[in-house]
Protein backbone atom coordinates (compact mmCIF):
# COMPACT_ATOMS: atom_id res chain seq x y z
CA UNK A 1 0.00 0.00 0.00
CA UNK A 2 2.78 2.45 1.03
CA UNK A 3 4.57 1.50 -2.17
CA UNK A 4 1.32 2.75 -4.27
CA UNK A 5 1.02 6.01 -2.68
CA UNK A 6 4.56 6.87 -3.29
CA UNK A 7 3.89 6.21 -6.83
CA UNK A 8 0.64 8.06 -6.61
CA UNK A 9 1.85 11.81 -5.39
CA UNK A 10 -1.75 13.02 -5.81
CA UNK A 11 -3.20 10.76 -3.03
CA UNK A 12 0.27 10.71 -0.91
CA UNK A 13 -0.49 14.26 -0.55
CA UNK A 14 -3.74 14.07 0.46
CA UNK A 15 -2.85 11.18 2.68
CA UNK A 16 -0.04 13.36 4.29
CA UNK A 17 -2.66 16.12 4.69
CA UNK A 18 -5.26 13.98 6.83
CA UNK A 19 -2.56 12.12 9.09
CA UNK A 20 -1.40 16.31 9.94
CA UNK A 21 -4.82 17.51 10.02
CA UNK A 22 -6.14 14.58 12.70
CA UNK A 23 -2.64 15.29 14.81
CA UNK A 24 -3.52 18.60 14.75
CA UNK A 25 -6.97 18.68 15.62
CA UNK A 26 -6.03 16.40 18.82
CA UNK A 27 -3.58 18.40 19.56
CA UNK A 28 -5.80 21.86 19.43
CA UNK A 29 -9.27 21.01 20.50
CA UNK A 30 -8.62 20.21 23.81
CA UNK A 31 -6.29 23.31 24.87
CA UNK A 32 -9.38 25.29 22.65
CA UNK A 33 -11.44 23.71 24.99
CA UNK A 34 -9.84 24.33 28.10
CA UNK A 35 -9.48 27.80 27.38
CA UNK A 36 -13.24 28.85 26.39
CA UNK A 37 -13.88 27.37 30.15
CA UNK A 38 -14.73 30.23 32.31
CA UNK A 39 -10.99 31.60 33.94
CA UNK A 40 -10.85 30.44 38.06
CA UNK A 41 -12.92 32.90 40.05
CA UNK A 42 -14.55 34.38 36.86
CA UNK A 43 -18.21 35.21 38.30
CA UNK A 44 -21.36 36.30 35.86
CA UNK A 45 -22.80 39.57 35.69
CA UNK A 46 -25.14 40.92 38.42
CA UNK A 47 -28.34 41.45 37.64
CA UNK A 48 -27.27 45.08 37.67
CA UNK A 49 -24.14 45.02 35.45
CA UNK A 50 -26.61 43.34 33.11
CA UNK A 51 -28.90 46.22 33.12
CA UNK A 52 -25.54 48.19 32.19
CA UNK A 53 -24.61 45.95 29.77
CA UNK A 54 -28.04 47.02 28.12
CA UNK A 55 -27.31 50.56 28.25
CA UNK A 56 -24.13 49.98 26.42
CA UNK A 57 -25.35 48.64 23.88
CA UNK A 58 -28.47 50.94 23.76
CA UNK A 59 -26.39 53.58 23.65
CA UNK A 60 -24.16 51.92 21.15
CA UNK A 61 -20.73 52.89 23.04
CA UNK A 62 -19.77 49.62 21.01
CA UNK A 63 -19.15 51.79 18.14
CA UNK A 64 -16.39 53.82 19.59
CA UNK A 65 -15.09 51.06 22.34
CA UNK A 66 -13.92 48.11 22.01
CA UNK A 67 -13.38 45.25 24.83
CA UNK A 68 -10.82 43.30 23.47
CA UNK A 69 -7.06 43.58 24.63
CA UNK A 70 -5.24 41.62 21.86
CA UNK A 71 -1.39 40.90 22.83
CA UNK A 72 0.61 43.23 21.67
CA UNK A 73 3.14 45.17 23.59
CA UNK A 74 1.89 48.59 23.05
CA UNK A 75 -1.53 47.17 24.13
CA UNK A 76 -0.51 45.76 27.01
CA UNK A 77 1.31 48.40 28.37
CA UNK A 78 -1.84 50.71 28.04
CA UNK A 79 -4.79 48.26 28.86
CA UNK A 80 -3.28 45.94 31.16
CA UNK A 81 -3.04 42.18 30.49
CA UNK A 82 -4.12 40.73 27.18
CA UNK A 83 -7.78 39.21 27.08
CA UNK A 84 -8.38 35.79 27.80
CA UNK A 85 -11.05 33.64 25.96
CA UNK A 86 -12.43 32.06 29.30
CA UNK A 87 -13.22 35.86 30.70
CA UNK A 88 -16.10 35.83 28.07
CA UNK A 89 -17.78 32.57 29.29
CA UNK A 90 -20.71 34.33 30.86
CA UNK A 91 -21.00 37.42 27.93
CA UNK A 92 -23.67 37.19 25.31
CA UNK A 93 -23.13 38.84 23.13
CA UNK A 94 -19.72 39.18 23.13
CA UNK A 95 -18.87 43.19 23.01
CA UNK A 96 -15.26 42.62 21.09
CA UNK A 97 -16.26 45.81 19.00
CA UNK A 98 -13.74 46.48 16.21
CA UNK A 99 -13.49 50.29 16.34
CA UNK A 100 -11.13 52.45 18.68
CA UNK A 101 -12.00 56.31 18.51
CA UNK A 102 -11.92 55.75 22.01
CA UNK A 103 -9.83 53.63 24.17
CA UNK A 104 -10.44 50.01 24.83
CA UNK A 105 -12.62 48.87 28.12
CA UNK A 106 -12.38 45.69 28.90
CA UNK A 107 -10.32 46.84 32.00
CA UNK A 108 -11.81 50.03 33.04
CA UNK A 109 -12.94 49.05 36.10
CA UNK A 110 -9.30 48.40 37.26
CA UNK A 111 -8.35 51.93 37.07
CA UNK A 112 -11.44 54.26 36.66
CA UNK A 113 -13.71 55.18 39.94
CA UNK A 114 -17.74 55.93 39.75
CA UNK A 115 -16.58 59.38 40.43
CA UNK A 116 -15.07 59.58 37.27
CA UNK A 117 -17.30 57.59 34.83
CA UNK A 118 -20.08 60.13 36.16
CA UNK A 119 -18.18 63.25 35.31
CA UNK A 120 -17.28 61.61 32.25
CA UNK A 121 -21.10 60.85 31.11
CA UNK A 122 -22.46 63.91 31.82
CA UNK A 123 -19.59 66.17 30.38
CA UNK A 124 -17.13 64.20 28.58
CA UNK A 125 -14.52 67.16 28.30
CA UNK A 126 -14.69 67.65 32.00
CA UNK A 127 -12.04 64.59 32.21
CA UNK A 128 -11.06 64.18 28.71
CA UNK A 129 -9.94 67.73 27.95
CA UNK A 130 -10.82 67.80 23.63
CA UNK A 131 -12.67 64.89 23.80
CA UNK A 132 -15.32 64.18 20.63
CA UNK A 133 -17.61 61.63 23.12
CA UNK A 134 -20.77 63.10 23.09
CA UNK A 135 -22.42 63.56 26.90
CA UNK A 136 -25.28 61.23 27.82
CA UNK A 137 -27.19 63.06 30.22
CA UNK A 138 -30.23 61.43 29.30
CA UNK A 139 -28.65 58.10 31.34
CA UNK A 140 -29.27 60.57 34.44
CA UNK A 141 -33.27 60.91 33.86
CA UNK A 142 -33.94 57.45 32.55
CA UNK A 143 -34.64 54.64 34.12
CA UNK A 144 -32.87 51.32 33.89
CA UNK A 145 -34.74 48.14 32.74
CA UNK A 146 -34.25 45.92 35.74
CA UNK A 147 -36.85 43.37 34.56
CA UNK A 148 -35.62 42.40 31.14
CA UNK A 149 -32.06 42.23 33.00
CA UNK A 150 -33.48 39.94 35.68
CA UNK A 151 -35.51 37.86 32.80
CA UNK A 152 -31.83 37.54 31.22
CA UNK A 153 -30.28 36.07 34.49
CA UNK A 154 -32.96 33.64 34.01
CA UNK A 155 -32.85 32.71 30.49
CA UNK A 156 -29.02 32.32 31.00
CA UNK A 157 -29.32 30.34 34.22
CA UNK A 158 -31.53 27.72 32.81
CA UNK A 159 -30.54 27.68 29.30
CA UNK A 160 -26.32 28.31 29.73
CA UNK A 161 -26.17 26.63 33.55
CA UNK A 162 -24.53 30.29 34.31
CA UNK A 163 -24.08 29.68 38.03
CA UNK A 164 -26.71 32.05 39.60
CA UNK A 165 -27.73 31.59 42.90
CA UNK A 166 -31.24 29.57 44.04
CA UNK A 167 -33.02 33.25 44.32
CA UNK A 168 -32.39 33.77 40.44
CA UNK A 169 -36.27 31.80 39.93
CA UNK A 170 -38.44 32.86 36.94
CA UNK A 171 -42.13 34.91 37.82
CA UNK A 172 -43.06 37.87 38.47
CA UNK A 173 -43.27 37.07 42.65
CA UNK A 174 -39.36 35.70 42.21
CA UNK A 175 -38.27 39.21 40.42
CA UNK A 176 -40.25 41.19 43.24
CA UNK A 177 -38.32 39.09 46.10
CA UNK A 178 -35.15 39.86 44.08
CA UNK A 179 -35.14 43.74 43.41
CA UNK A 180 -34.28 44.76 46.71
CA UNK A 181 -30.80 43.12 46.09
CA UNK A 182 -30.37 45.16 42.74
CA UNK A 183 -31.36 48.21 44.68
CA UNK A 184 -28.85 47.59 47.62
CA UNK A 185 -26.36 47.38 44.85
CA UNK A 186 -27.15 50.41 42.95
CA UNK A 187 -27.05 52.42 46.44
CA UNK A 188 -23.46 51.47 46.47
CA UNK A 189 -22.98 52.82 43.41
CA UNK A 190 -25.14 56.25 43.94
CA UNK A 191 -23.47 56.61 47.47
CA UNK A 192 -20.04 57.72 45.64
CA UNK A 193 -21.89 59.60 43.17
CA UNK A 194 -22.43 63.45 43.28
CA UNK A 195 -25.76 63.83 41.40
CA UNK A 196 -28.84 64.81 43.74
CA UNK A 197 -30.89 64.06 41.37
CA UNK A 198 -29.54 60.42 41.06
CA UNK A 199 -29.27 59.84 44.29
CA UNK A 200 -33.07 60.92 44.68
CA UNK A 201 -34.08 58.62 42.61
CA UNK A 202 -32.18 55.67 44.14
CA UNK A 203 -33.48 57.05 47.13
CA UNK A 204 -36.93 56.12 46.16
CA UNK A 205 -36.53 52.85 44.13
CA UNK A 206 -35.92 53.80 40.71
CA UNK A 207 -32.17 53.14 39.15
CA UNK A 208 -30.84 55.56 36.65
CA UNK A 209 -29.60 54.36 33.55
CA UNK A 210 -25.84 55.64 34.48
CA UNK A 211 -26.03 53.64 37.55
CA UNK A 212 -26.65 50.50 35.84
CA UNK A 213 -23.79 51.49 33.51
CA UNK A 214 -21.36 52.65 36.01
CA UNK A 215 -21.93 49.15 37.59
CA UNK A 216 -21.10 47.95 34.48
CA UNK A 217 -18.21 49.32 33.42
CA UNK A 218 -16.90 49.23 37.03
CA UNK A 219 -17.03 45.54 36.53
CA UNK A 220 -15.34 45.18 33.75
CA UNK A 221 -11.66 44.12 35.42
CA UNK A 222 -10.62 42.18 38.27
CA UNK A 223 -13.50 43.36 40.26
CA UNK A 224 -15.77 40.42 38.58
CA UNK A 225 -12.86 38.04 40.47
CA UNK A 226 -13.21 36.03 43.61
CA UNK A 227 -10.32 37.83 46.07
CA UNK A 228 -8.30 34.77 46.48
CA UNK A 229 -7.92 34.21 42.46
CA UNK A 230 -6.67 37.88 41.72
Amino acid sequence: MFHWLEKNPFFFAVGVFLVIAFAGLVEILPNFAEASRPVAGLRPYTVLELAGKEVYKKDNCIACHSQLIRPFKAETDRYGQYSLSGEYAYDRPFLWGSKRTGPDLHRVGNYRTTEWHENHMWDPTSVVPGSIMPAYKHQFTNIADIATAYAEAVTVKNAFHTPYGDDIQPGKKAFEAYKPKVLAEAKKIAAQMKNKDVKDAVAAGKIPEVVALIAYLNSLGTSRYDAKSK
